[in-house]
């Protein structure tokens, strides 16, 4: 009964145009005057997600601005890269048209070119993989990620994009499988990696003064090491 629940949300919630068949058209930005580094994490990302757009944003634009810009020119999805003290520190995922939005902790980022032995990337859209989104938030976090990717994959490229949820941290890898000799598979990765902390969850379009809470990270949440809430 509960499993008939969750399809019948899925097939009404703000996702469902994308698994009908939607392709996914996504604008990733940062904030104003972005370092080298954040900018540098932001070309790693469009290497990631095929039709990812990257505009880089003066200071006369508010957030609400560029939203707007998003939304009447039929986006499906808005990337906002923070940094502090010019390191990126934040990702916020606005799903347009009418949220919802997730604000994560970034952190442990590694640049392909920094990973030993690392591939190169090809344009192929990559399979994708999302591990252990196993409760009601974790479904939503986990669908947000899905409705970034287009839904076919082109299985030449070889290419897996990885989202592993272990104890709410958020482990992203991008690999390519190798065909050896025999019946052999090898792994190479091909980067970057880095690691995602869901810091809150908006159910609407992203308003900081009166927008609703789905959830909250708050430090006394944890409480027990079995406690988990993706």
């Amino acid at each position: 009964e509960a499993d008939e629940e969750v399809v019948q949300e899925e097939e009404e919630d703000e996702f469902a145009q994308y698994f009908n068949g939607q392709a996914p058209k996504v604008l990733i930005t940062t904030t104003p005057n972005a370092g080298k580094k954040t900018v540098g994490f932001v070309e790693e990302l469009v290497s990631v997600i095929p039709n990812l757009e990257y505009v880089k944003r003066g200071r006369k634009f508010e957030l609400q601005q560029i939203i707007q810009f998003c939304r009447n020119r039929e986006y499906t999805d808005l990337i906002v890269i923070t940094e502090d003290h010019k390191v990126p520190s934040h990702l916020t995922l606005i799903h347009l048209p009418e949220g919802p939005t997730a604000h994560f902790r970034l952190t442990s980022i590694t640049e392909g070119q920094q990973i030993l032995g690392h591939g190169r990337a090809t344009c192929h859209y990559p399979e994708l993989i999302l591990n252990q989104f196993s409760t009601r938030l974790g479904h939503t976090i986990g669908r947000m990620f899905a409705a970034l990717f287009p839904q076919v994959p082109e299985f030449q490229g070889r290419q897996v994009a990885t989202f592993h949820n272990q104890r709410d941290y958020i482990f992203f890898r991008r690999h390519r499988y190798v065909f050896r000799s025999g019946k052999r598979v090898d792994l190479q990765e091909i980067g970057p990696k880095f690691t995602l902390k869901l810091r809150w969850l908006q159910k609407g379009l992203y308003d900081p003064s009166s927008g609703e809470y789905e959830w909250i990270y708050k430090a006394d949440l944890e409480t027990s090491r079995r406690r988990v809430f993706l």
